[in-house]
């Protein structure tokens, strides 16, 4: 399969889920699970799949830094367990390190504490020429924020700006700033990968079964799924209040985890694809020194 066709490919199976405007999005609308019962049969042909993504994105990568105008930020958000370390691990294996930064975000310290909720990620910001992965992002401030409201009472803001618009604000901020970032040169896309309730136990019973994935399992992991319900409601509302065309969410059926993969790769692809990547070329004035010094690397094996 030629590159031009693996991208048209990737690219019409990303847009399936792809929400675009998310003015009319409902949570509800997208499965997490893929339209066709896939089984351990089809994992060769996933395998397969993968492996030319991660080709197409190794080179298209290489023009991204070449280029050196745009830069891209995937954020991959999700609830424990939904595959987002084994996302990022597996897509991105075939790119360069030195054109590709992965941030993990945890509780915040006490200096990020003493900025703005956006600065901690502003921080780490992808350079031109580069992709950023955000394991988890500044979302986390309209999500696990949001449901555990606790948390925004430590964030030292003036009391009379937590008022019940402070959310719907957040996200405002939110769609500015990742508006702000494409003038800029900053293509943003953002994953949700979309496990059910009932994968999720399933894999929490995996990592405690399993020794080798025991330090995976937390006891916060089952707490944090009693709020499973919030959870939902507010990525739904983040998701509707801030895709947008430039700047659209990927909702990804992450129950089957190698199928989850393939539509990452796609999704990634598909905003690298619209930069119009290409090596750069030279002035003739730059292309006659090259020749100019090839002449001379020539003459000196002659001389010999």
């Amino acid at each position: 399969m030629s590159d031009e066709e693996l991208i048209k490919r990737a690219k019409k199976f990303s847009k399936r889920y792809c929400v675009g405007s998310g003015k009319d999005f409902k949570l509800k609308d997208f499965s997490t699970q893929p339209k066709k019962d896939y089984g351990p049969e089809d994992k060769s042909t996933f395998k397969e799949a993968l492996e030319q993504g991660v080709d197409a994105l190794a080179t298209m990568q290489e023009k991204l830094y070449a280029q050196d105008k745009w830069s891209l930020l995937v954020i991959f958000q999700a609830m424990d367990a939904a595959g987002k370390d084994g996302a990022i691990k597996h897509v991105l294996s075939g790119i360069n390190p030195q054109g590709c930064h992965v941030n993990s975000f945890k509780a915040p310290s006490a200096e990020e504490l003493d900025h703005d909720f956006l600065w901690r990620c502003l921080t780490k910001l992808p350079e031109r020429g580069k992709i950023g992965i955000f394991n988890r992002s500044y979302y986390e401030e309209v999500l696990v924020v949001r449901v555990h409201e606790g948390i925004l009472r430590s964030q030292k803001l003036p009391k009379k700006l937590v008022t019940k618009k402070i959310w719907d604000q957040r996200l405002e901020d939110i769609e500015n700033f990742e508006k702000y970032l494409h003038r800029n040169g900053t293509k943003v896309i953002k994953i949700f990968l979309n496990v059910s309730k009932d994968e999720q136990k399933a894999r929490f019973l995996e990592r405690i079964d399993e020794p080798d994935k025991n330090w995976k399992f937390s006891s916060s992991d089952i707490k944090e799924r009693g709020y499973w319900d919030q959870y939902m409601k507010a990525y739904e509302d983040a998701i509707r209040k801030t895709s947008t065309k430039d700047s659209p969410w990927y909702v990804i059926p992450a129950d089957n985890k190698p199928y989850a993969r393939v539509a990452v790769a796609s999704a990634i692809i598909h905003a690298l694809d619209g930069m119009d990547l290409a090596f750069p070329s030279l002035p003739d004035q730059e292309r006659t020194k090259l020749e100019e010094m090839k002449k001379l690397l020539l003459e000196e094996g002659s001389k010999q």
